[in-house]
């Protein structure tokens, strides 16, 4: 017996992508908060124009997985915050 997995809909899929890039925000360090903003949208992009259910709901659920992660991560490296700014985030 095969479980049904419920695909994900249009507006659950947005709110991920900007759970995502809401998270990538919260990074203190330059470099990694532009490396989780860009490989949000590139993962994405990537995946837009996925059609089979299967590979939907997996994608969906890596993305879910990669939101936990990040969120520890924003915790883990707010402990670590460096002391100085990046000369990207020096305004003039």
């Amino acid at each position: 017996m095969v479980a049904a997995v419920p695909l994900a809909g249009r507006s659950e899929v947005l709110s991920l992508f900007r759970s995502l890039l809401r998270t990538a925000r919260k990074f203190a360090d330059y470099n990694i908060r532009e490396y989780a903003r860009r490989r949000t949208i590139d993962a994405f992009r990537q995946n837009k124009d996925l059609s089979d259910p299967s590979a939907i709901a997996a994608a969906f659920s890596d993305g879910k997985s990669q939101l936990d992660v990040a969120n520890r991560q924003v915790i883990v490296y707010s402990l670590y915050a460096p002391k100085v700014k990046n000369i990207m985030e020096i305004k003039h």
